[in-house]
């Protein structure tokens, strides 16, 4: 159905999802005290960019029931693409339903639940309430948390539980291809105490012209738990884009983020970690490029509120044609968390006289005993570099596709999870080609 800002029409819309999902009332309830707000409640505003006049609630909103592939070569060979060879771990969703998941008998026999979140609902209810926005992410946040848990159908719940280490990654392939569709995904990742685990997942546009997507992921790192979030967005150039990926670490844990941003359309990303525990750690990289009118909206916040934590923030950014990017860098040292430490770095390269970039490195510290830094650069392709390249007889176009993969490379080649970095420099090589 047609979705508008109107109230009757997304609680109709609502009652339906959830009946025909049969879900329990405490997700009912939830998705009711949502859908309430939505009108109420105000965009989120990102720093320096207005989105007011951005699609984000102009969409068709059905449940569509895929076709559920029994092997990874009966799926489209866009999503067969983006799946690792012998993967063990797998689930695959087709617009918010999943159509082929493979999940090892290990990951059961060690306790670990690895599932899309319709059957979490259903077969894990309880546990996940805990954590369904809860502390990480508030549903009546702004209106688009509001509208992701009015609507959210996709997606996967991951639990891991205490002293288990999961060797092998869990991936999750999210496709969207229905003609003026909205995507509303939510992942929630578990990693109890001194646990940990790799987590991949990719968004794709793979057939008709999709609408927008609404993307919330809640990572709950426990105390000397790890884990390992990867993440490649590549959704089309009519996608508008709200995606906000947060995480709590207890004391000990670590957090590392590893995000390719390199969806075609507007996007508004939003990554934060809250250092909640002593000795936490949040290790953030990203890479964008942004081609064609796109504009982005990239904001990386590390809060600091135990002792001796630490948080690292990497952001690379190359913006073509007549594209544009903010990237906002935000250190929290909070009062009390002494003996911590927030560094950042913001880098950005514009290839056009159009192309605008604008870095923005905040440091926001109400401690004395801690250390903090920050660097940040927005510039163009130096000349020099150019008639170099150029006057060993490459071509212009080739000369500037080298210099993006070396300016992103220090990023690339530092994320921590080897099929995000391979997936990546796919996706880079797409938009430089």
């Amino acid at each position: 159905m047609p979705v508008e800002t109107n109230v009757q029409v997304w609680q109709d819309a609502v009652q339906t999802l959830s009946k025909e999902l049969n879900e329990p009332k405490w997700l009912h309830e939830l998705r009711l005290n949502a859908v309430s707000q939505v009108e109420t409640l105000e965009l989120p505003k990102p720093d320096k960019t207005k989105i007011v006049k951005w699609n984000f609630t102009s969409f068709t909103h059905e449940l569509v029931d895929n076709k559920v592939v029994a092997s990874l070569d009966a799926l489209p060979e866009g999503i067969q693409s983006l799946i690792e060879k012998d993967v063990e771990n797998v689930i695959v969703q087709e617009n918010g339903d999943t159509t082929f998941s493979k999940v090892s008998e290990t990951l059961a026999k060690q306790g670990v639940i690895f599932t899309d979140l319709k059957t979490a609902v259903q077969e894990h209810g309880d546990l996940l309430q805990k954590y369904l926005f809860k502390d990480v992410v508030d549903s009546t946040e702004n209106r688009l948390t509001a509208i992701n848990a009015a609507l959210m159908a996709g997606g996967v719940f991951v639990y891991v539980p205490k002293n288990v280490e999961v060797e092998l990654p869990l991936q999750a392939v999210f496709a969207q291809n229905q003609a003026d569709g909205g995507l509303f995904n939510h992942v929630v990742i578990v990693a109890e105490d001194n646990s940990s685990v790799t987590y991949v997942e990719n968004y794709a546009s793979t057939g008709e012209k999709a609408s927008l997507a609404n993307i919330i992921a809640e990572v709950h790192v426990g105390a000397n738990a790890r884990v390992s979030f990867g993440a490649v967005d590549n959704l089309d150039d009519q996608v508008t884009s709200y995606i906000v990926r947060r995480g709590h670490v207890a004391r000990d844990g670590r957090l590392e983020w590893a995000l390719g941003l390199m969806n075609n359309g507007d996007t508004v990303s939003e990554n934060s970690t809250h250092l909640i525990g002593d000795g936490s750690t949040a290790d953030t990289k990203s890479v964008t490029v942004g081609t064609g009118k796109q504009k982005q909206n990239i904001t990386t916040t590390v809060y600091h509120h135990g002792k001796n934590s630490d948080g690292q923030i990497l952001k690379h950014g190359v913006m073509k044609e007549a594209a544009s990017v903010i990237f906002n860098g935000i250190s929290k040292i909070e009062h009390g968390a002494t003996k911590s430490n927030g560094e950042q770095t913001e880098r950005i390269l514009m290839l056009s006289e159009k192309a605008r970039g604008d870095a923005n490195p905040i440091l926001l510290i109400d401690e004395d005993d801690v250390t903090a830094g920050h660097a940040a650069s927005v510039g163009r392709i130096d000349p020099l570099q150019m008639f170099y390249l150029m006057s060993r007889g490459i071509s212009r176009h080739e000369a500037e596709r080298l210099v993006i993969h070396g300016f992103l490379a220090p990023v690339v080649n530092e994320l921590p999870i080897e099929s995000v970095k391979e997936r990546l420099r796919e996706a880079i090589e797409r938009k430089v080609k």
